[in-house]
């Protein structure tokens, strides 16, 4: 970055919030890059207790346990951005954080490979039974057998969603000698040999294991219920490395016992624990050929690092130059910065004439605009402004006083 776009907020005075023991890489990044008012907790915090710990916070980071709620918004006077270091962001409040006119960013691609690897490890654990034999061998019994245990190869793998990491599933197990068979509720061009389902219940009748990689959603909430479960074949096998709410588990867990189905991987729960050490129930506890892992789908050493790399990329980008591009909160502009001015960020809500507002403005004080990009979502509109450095401090004011403002930031 070129000097002129250092910051105008000395970036020692950003007070730095990481919660839930984000990525040590994380932290790294943002001391090389000059920012040292950094507090990092190992565990999530209450509503209750991150009202008390974000008045002055210009920055927070989070992964998936921290709720970020209306009521911490109101109590974030400073806050800037928000970084979940992780795939979602259903953790925050979006709609409230749009109000306030605080980027959310987070990074929905970063632990792909780890999903991946994974589902693809479950299918191997499955079809040969290993999770009955392991059991047998630590309680002292020998459990040497065939019956019922298969290869992967020639079976085929139901995918129920074709994104990234779904389509991702679908090339690794093609490695393996498998059918892909996929349905999306978006047309997705197939990868490899990958064959496009009518529906759902087509991947449900025809698939040997199924796999869910879809979001949370109302139309996904128990999507694979008792219905769903009568449709897979006999004997198939159940992953869900998605979401908790996706799969009713105690329909699973009588179509387990019944031995309709021979096999699950779970990793997401309907409600999992704050941190390690809870106590933990569910219904698929004590089944047999079951898999339950504590939402480690991504939790591992490289998707961490570039989860955190990937976040913290993102929120310099906004801090020190504007670009909100990856937002999910405030408009995506990535303006280039133009030498020889200064920057101001506006953030106003979507009402007609704002921008006019702002033009005639400067206009009326002779503050001549060198660069200005707008861009609008249904409730906020996010404006970028270079202006001759001269008149910077004067604009500031100006922009403060145009109705509809929500914020007004002085970049470099």
């Amino acid at each position: 970055m070129s000097k002129q776009a250092s910051t105008s907020y000395p970036k020692e005075r950003i007070n730095i919030l990481f919660l839930e023991n984000i990525s040590e890489k994380a932290v790294q990044q943002f001391k090389q890059n000059g920012y040292t008012n950094i507090r990092k907790l190992s565990g999530a915090l209450s509503e209750e207790e991150l009202i008390k710990e974000i008045k002055d916070v210009h920055l927070i980071g989070i992964r998936s346990k921290t709720l970020i709620t209306k009521k911490v918004l109101d109590a974030a006077t400073k806050l800037q951005a928000i970084g979940c270091f992780c795939i979602g962001v259903n953790q925050v409040d979006l709609k409230a954080a749009t109000q306030k006119g605080v980027a959310v960013f987070n990074a929905p691609y970063s632990n792909t490979r780890s999903v991946a690897e994974l589902v693809i490890g479950a299918s191997v654990m499955l079809i040969r039974r290993i999770p009955d034999k392991n059991i047998a061998a630590h309680q002292g019994i020998w459990m040497k057998e065939a019956k019922g245990s298969y290869e992967l190869r020639g079976k085929t793998l139901g995918l129920i969603g074709y994104g990234n990491i779904g389509s991702q599933v679908s090339v690794l197990a093609e490695a393996l000698g498998m059918k892909v068979l996929f349905y999306d509720t978006e047309t997705k061009l197939p990868l490899g040999n990958a064959t496009a389902a009518k529906n759902m219940k087509e991947v449900l009748n025809n698939a040997d294991i199924v796999s869910l990689h879809v979001p949370e959603t109302p139309e996904t909430k128990l999507l694979i219920n008792k219905n769903a479960i009568k449709q897979m074949k006999p004997g198939a096998i159940l992953i869900n490395y998605a979401r908790g709410e996706v799969v009713d588990l105690k329909a699973l867990a009588t179509a387990l016992e019944e031995k309709q189905i021979s096999g699950a991987a779970i990793d997401v729960f309907p409600w999992e624990p704050e941190k390690n050490g809870d106590h933990f129930e569910s219904p698929m506890q004590g089944l047999k050929n079951v898999l339950l892992t504590p939402h480690i789908g991504g939790s591992t050493e490289e998707a961490q690092q570039n989860i955190g790399e990937d976040v913290s990329i993102k929120l310099f980008q906004y801090l020190e130059r504007g670009i909100t591009n990856g937002s999910h909160t405030v408009p995506a502009i990535g303006l280039p910065p133009i030498e020889g001015t200064h920057r101001i960020l506006h953030i106003h809500h979507n009402v007609p004439g704002v921008l006019s507002a702002i033009n005639t403005a400067l206009s009326k004080n002779k503050i001549n605009i060198v660069g200005q990009y707008l861009k609008t979502n249904e409730d906020i509109g996010y404006v970028v402004l270079d202006i001759e450095k001269k008149l910077s401090k004067t604009a500031i004011e100006l922009l403060k006083s145009v109705k509809s403002t929500i914020k007004v930031r002085m970049l470099y």
